[in-house]
Order: C-alpha cells, then sequence, then structure tokens
C-alpha cells in the first residue's frame, strides 16, 4: 500500500528487543553470566512482543502478522495476532519439553529464540500462556472495579515474568515464587500510574473504581492535563500501596546470592526509583509519565541491597 513503510524482516524482533531499554528495571544487565542474559532477553521478548500486540503498538508494516502467518494487513487484529502467537507458542511445547523435533520450528523468530531456554531449564506453558491471556483480557475489560480485581490482572499480566526469571536463574521455591508475585504486582501498578493517561487515550483505567470513588474522582478528571487535588491524593495512595509490596519483597532479594541479588534489587529499586519520581513530580502523572533519573535508580538499588544484606 502507498506510505505503508517496508520492515525488514529482522526489523520487528530487534526493534521488540530494543525496548528493553525503556523499562523501569534493567532486564538482562551486563554483570550477569552471559547464558542468564540470553535466556532472559529470549523471555523478555517474547513478553514484549505479547504486550505490543495487545496494545497495537507493533513495528508498522505487518511484519510480526507475516512472521505468524497471518496476512501483514492483520496485524492491527489484535485477537487474531493473539491467537497465532498462542499456535506459535504451541510449537514450542509440542513435545513437551520445548523440543521442535518431527515438527515445524515456530514461525516468529522471537519465538524460535525461546526454545533453547525452554529446553534448557524445562519451562512450562503457564507463565507464557498467562501473558497472552492478560492481553486478551485487555482486548474486553478496560475496567476495574476493585483493588482485588486489579490484583487478579496482574497475576496475569505481570506475575509470570518474575517466575520465569527464578526459573531461568535456577531459584524456584514456593516462598520465592510468593514473593515475586508481590514484586510484580507492585511492579505492574507502579506502571499503571505512571501510565495513565496512556491508558486513558486506549479507553483503559487501571485505577480500581471503588478508590475513584473514595477520593472523587471521575474519568474526566484522568483526562484533564494536570492532575488535581484529588487525583494527586488517589495516585499518592495507590503509590504507598505499591511501596508497601516492594518492601513485602525484600527478603525475596536476601534470600538469593551474588549477582542474582542484585539483580533482583534491580527489579525492586527499578521500581522504588519509579515511585521516587512520581513523589518527586507531586504526583501529578498525567503531563506524562514521570521517569527516574539515572542517579536515582543507582540509589534505591543500593537501598535495596543495604537492606537485604542485613535480613539476609
Amino acid at each position: 500500500m502507498t506510505g505503508t513503510r517496508q520492515v525488514r524482516p529482522d526489523a520487528a524482533p530487534r526493534t521488540t528487543l530494543d525496548k528493553a531499554a525503556h523499562e523501569n528495571f534493567p532486564v538482562a544487565p551486563f554483570f550477569l553470566p552471559r547464558a542468564w542474559r540470553d535466556h532472559l532477553m529470549a523471555v523478555y521478548g517474547y513478553a514484549r512482543l505479547v504486550d505490543d500486540i495487545g496494545d497495537g503498538d507493533l513495528v508498522p508494516g505487518g511484519a510480526d502478522a507475516a512472521h505468524l502467518g497471518l496476512d501483514p494487513g492483520q496485524a492491527q487484529d489484535r485477537i487474531m495476532m493473539l491467537d497465532a502467537l498462542e499456535a506459535d507458542l504451541r510449537r514450542v511445547f509440542r513435545d513437551g519439553d520445548g523440543s521442535v523435533e518431527g515438527g515445524d520450528p515456530p514461525r516468529h523468530p522471537l519465538l524460535r529464540a525461546l526454545v533453547p531456554t525452554v529446553r534448557r531449564h524445562a519451562l512450562t506453558p503457564e507463565p507464557f500462556t498467562g501473558l497472552i491471556e492478560a492481553n486478551r483480557q485487555d482486548q474486553f475489560v478496560s475496567r476495574y472495579e476493585t483493588y482485588e480485581d486489579l490484583v487478579a490482572y496482574c497475576a496475569l499480566s505481570a506475575n509470570p515474568v518474575g517466575r520465569l526469571v527464578l526459573a531461568v536463574t535456577g531459584t524456584t521455591s514456593p516462598e520465592r515464587i510468593r514473593l515475586s508475585d508481590t514484586v510484580c504486582t507492585a511492579l505492574q501498578i507502579v506502571e499503571h500510574l505512571q501510565d495513565i493517561a496512556e491508558d486513558l487515550a486506549a479507553d483503559r483505567i487501571y485505577l480500581p473504581a471503588d478508590d475513584m470513588k473514595r477520593f472523587r474522582v471521575s474519568e474526566a478528571d484522568l483526562a484533564a492535563p494536570t492532575a488535581s487535588e484529588r487525583v494527586r491524593e488517589l495516585v499518592a495512595f495507590e503509590a504507598g500501596r505499591a511501596g508497601r509490596l516492594l518492601d513485602e519483597g525484600i527478603p525475596l532479594v536476601a534470600s538469593v546470592h551474588g549477582r542474582l541479588r542484585l539483580l533482583l534489587a534491580g527489579f525492586v529499586g527499578g521500581g522504588r526509583a519509579a515511585l521516587a519520581a512520581i513523589e518527586a513530580a507531586g504526583y501529578d502523572v498525567l503531563p506524562g509519565p514521570p521517569a527516574p533519573t539515572r542517579a536515582g535508580l543507582v540509589r534505591e538499588v543500593a537501598a535495596v541491597v543495604r537492606r537485604a544484606s542485613r535480613e539476609g
């Protein structure tokens, strides 16, 4: 079509992976062993692709649709794309252990890159399908009545990623999974707070309706160019919740050692740094997402490491 930018076959996966630099926390920092970095980036690439499909934020040109066996013009049909992605995911797990022997390999490059990770760490499909289900839910559910409803959504949209990090690093245990879920839910809430205006533009609100009523905040208030006092109070309330969840996750950091401790401290510290940026903005997130500074991130990660060392 005239005006459609042509995309090289490998451009969509590369652009997807490049988004790691813009997350609130380090995805696969340099200090980790190379094998861990490669496996974590494979998991991140998959998770980012699912979110980009669900948000309609794919690289223009339809390359991802073509990779999944669809017509490039179907790239913006989110449900069709998620269905095609789930079918491709089944190719990763065809033999129950990620083996693709005896059949066609996954079609999308990011899912082909996931196969060695799945096989090496005997990963199961559930965390991956949970992310797809969360993005399906986004197509039909745009408001959440209670905080508990929002936490249930986070169990699909965020918690699987933390569980995969534990699996890749060989540190899974029931208690660590519980603590990881707490941290991941907190990180998701923080991201929702940063993106209130962007989400509203997509007709989504991730602030519990019960809390909006409590603070007398309307949807029109969220559409304003700057936050009213009531909106600021609501954002501060939700930020406090997220901060407490992050604090509850400190024992997860304390339960591991060495470079893994620093990685997990990066997750928790990244969330704390984002909350500090929201606070520094006076809880006015409506003009745009308050972003933590590099110095702020380093400071918060160091604080988490110190606390973990005392508790460990």
